[in-house]
């Protein structure tokens, strides 16, 4: 398991030798996002290019494509709202801990008896 120490203000995370480092979370949700929308249009020109093969009718062809679209769509829409809800939720889980630190660091700093009177208030 990767152990990252505290570093000082400007130094950047240091990262436990014996372990690999590994790619970051957003490099990664880019990577399948990118592979996610190459598909989507490979299928769609593949779709198309059948439709246009066995229909003659531009209305039906339309059909086809469009209703192959909507679902890829859906399903790419889905995708990045459950990539930016995580995003969020990590960035807010972050910004919690850092908080959650420095009460811990401030009431570190006070007598047991007046940390017991702040905690009774919160």
């Amino acid at each position: 398991m990767a152990q990252l120490t505290t570093p000082a203000a400007g130094e950047p995370a240091v990262r436990d030798p014996g372990q690999p480092a590994g790619p970051s979370v957003d490099v990664i949700r880019v990577k399948y996002g990118a592979c996610l929308v190459a598909a989507a249009f490979v299928l769609l020109g593949l779709v198309f290019a059948i439709a246009v093969s066995r229909f003659t009718a531009a209305a039906d062809v339309a059909a086809v494509v469009a209703s192959v679209a909507t679902v890829v769509g859906t399903i790419i829409g889905a995708f990045f709202g459950v990539q930016v809800g995580t995003s969020g939720k990590e960035a807010a889980e972050a910004q919690r801990d850092r908080a959650e630190t420095i009460t811990r660091a401030a009431l570190s700093k006070l007598s047991p008896a007046d940390a017991d009177d702040v905690l009774k208030k919160i």
